[in-house]
């Protein structure tokens, strides 16, 4: 699943880092606007009626009728915004319901997952537990009509918000399924959607835990406890913690995160702005006695939150940093919440690891798209911000986190031809057509299978040798056999499996010993200083 979750990654605002600023509503914003003196507001003043002067002639000359919120919200206040930075940004009244619901962890709904394919919405899987997990709707399920409405030229958002409404609502679900002649529909009630930041959490092996933080919202800290209390922390004999395409999220709650396995005191992060002063962030929440060797998973989608979380681990000599190198964010955003159900996310600090690095990327030498989409393989240290770790290491800023040890998963030509045409996925619906969905524990893809896949394979387009079918027979075992587990055994089965058989993951696990030594290091280096504090 995790080059799923890259694609949806590339579809977000990366990694916001906001402190939600509750208490600069738009009156708050005003007032100091209105209260600074001299030629600021000269300039002001001239700027805003030359916008006034232009807005009119628009108004009343151009070809089409000008909508206010678009040319206003869209397109104004949107240039304005992409002059200072790519993670400044304007939320229109849907976009800040959907911030706020990232934030909070939660939603109303039916609970699914859902995309486009063939102008075509399609269930990719529904959540287990869910009221469309109960009712039975599968992945690959194309959905005809909402509450009478065809969804013919809607886009996925529009679908969604169609499902989405107030909780204990019927909703009714209209789909066409393989194998199904006839339309079938469902009589759902929307529920309470969680979204858990925290899905996975369990024993890789005896000792050897491993857990997964997809993003940082409200949640994210009492589910990294929770998870830790389900699995017995105290038998925890090494751990390793999952940040790949994590996007980021809150700042506190990676605070939060970070803070638990270092010890009380200690600097998670830092930030400073052009008008605001440095602030420091220590562990509120360490312990000493949580000494296990940490291995960190990282990915060049790993940005924000995650970067602060990685970055305070290894500044401190705390874990061991696994993966590519991060997205490379290192700028704070403060929301301001507008009139009218609106908001303003607004770069107002940059933040720096304990050591003092600077993991910003560069975004002034090209465009904005190239900033999100483009990053160059190969990134370069910038030798002009080394700083050390506590052990005395060499850390280095401006490109994101730099692992400890380099680990990128490359697919060869046929993986990739075969990902790219979402294979498995439109595969799975079709196997299970007239059979029963149930598994058994031991089940696995048989030769019938294989060449069944084989032939829509073929059927389907696709380009490849039968020598190259023949030496990915495992990798397509485990990718069907994940894909089929969603609808067998649920999306957290499939997830669960999928990380088991991870390659990096299981990487990582043989890393222990590397992280364990650096962290029986840093135990030497912390007794030095304080013997040495001692005598001074």
């Amino acid at each position: 699943m995790r080059h799923v979750r890259a694609f949806f990654f590339s579809l977000l605002v990366i990694g916001l880092c906001a402190i939600v600023a509750g208490n600069f509503g738009p009156g708050a914003a005003a007032r100091a606007a209105s209260s600074a003196p001299g030629a600021a507001d000269d300039d002001l003043t001239a700027g805003l009626k030359t916008f006034t002067s232009i807005y009119r002639l628009v108004e009343e000359n151009a070809a089409d009728k000008v909508n206010p919120d678009k040319a206003i919200y869209k397109g104004a206040v949107a240039g304005m915004l992409r002059t200072l930075d790519p993670h400044s940004s304007f939320f229109d009244p849907k976009d800040f319901q959907q911030l706020r619901e990232d934030q909070r962890g939660s939603y109303y709904g039916v609970g699914m997952t859902i995309q486009p394919k063939d102008n075509r919405i399609v269930v990719v899987a529904p959540f287990t537990g869910s009221p469309s997990y109960k009712a039975g709707i599968r992945p690959g399920d194309v959905i005809l009509e909402v509450n009478d409405k065809r969804t013919d030229g809607m886009t996925t958002a529009e679908v969604a918000d169609l499902l989405k409404g107030h909780k204990g609502t019927p909703v009714q679900v209209v789909i066409s399924r393989e194998g199904v002649d006839k339309p079938i529909t469902f009589n759902l009630i929307r529920g309470e959607i969680p979204r858990y930041t925290v899905q996975n959490a369990f024993w890789l092996k005896p000792g050897i835990a491993y857990v997964d933080v997809e993003s940082f919202n409200e949640n994210t800290s009492h589910e990294l406890e929770d998870a830790f209390k389900k699995l017995g922390e105290s038998n925890i004999k090494g751990l390793v913690l999952d940040l790949r395409s994590n996007p980021g999220g809150l700042l506190n709650e990676g605070v939060a995160v970070a803070g638990r396995f270092l010890k009380r005191g200690q600097t998670v992060v830092s930030h400073r702005g052009r008008t605001s002063p440095e602030k420091p962030y220590t562990a509120s929440n360490g312990s000493s006695t949580r000494d296990y060797p940490i291995v960190v998973m990282v990915d060049r989608y790993s940005a924000s939150a995650a970067e602060i979380v990685a970055g305070a681990l290894q500044d401190h000599d705390r874990a061991y940093i696994f993966g590519d190198n991060t997205f490379g964010k290192g700028l704070v955003q403060t929301v301001f919440p507008l009139s009218e159900n609106t908001g303003l996310a607004l770069t107002t600090a940059k933040y720096y690891t304990p050591s003092g690095r600077l993991i910003q990327r560069d975004y002034g030498s090209g465009s904005f798209y190239e900033y999100y989409f483009n990053r160059k393989d190969g990134v370069q240290k910038d030798t002009t911000d080394v700083k050390m770790t506590d052990s005395g290491r060499a850390v280095y800023g401006g490109n994101g986190i730099q692992p400890d040890e380099k680990f990128d998963l490359k697919y060869n030509k046929f993986q990739i031809e075969v990902l790219r045409r979402s294979a498995f996925r439109d595969y799975i619906p079709k196997f299970f057509a007239g059979r029963d969905t149930r598994l058994a524990k031991d089940w696995n893809p048989d030769q019938e299978m294989m060449a069944d896949f084989h032939q829509f394979l073929l059927k389907n387009g696709a380009k490849f040798t039968e020598a190259e079918f023949a030496e990915n027979q495992e990798w397509l075992k485990v990718q069907l056999k994940r894909e089929a587990l969603i609808t067998a055994a649920g999306l957290d089965e499939s997830l669960r499996y999928g990380i088991e058989t991870d390659p990096a993951v299981l990487k990582a696990e043989e890393l222990m010993p590397k992280a364990k030594e650096l962290l029986d290091s840093q135990k030497k280096q912390m007794v030095q200083l304080d013997k040495r504090s001692r005598r001074d």
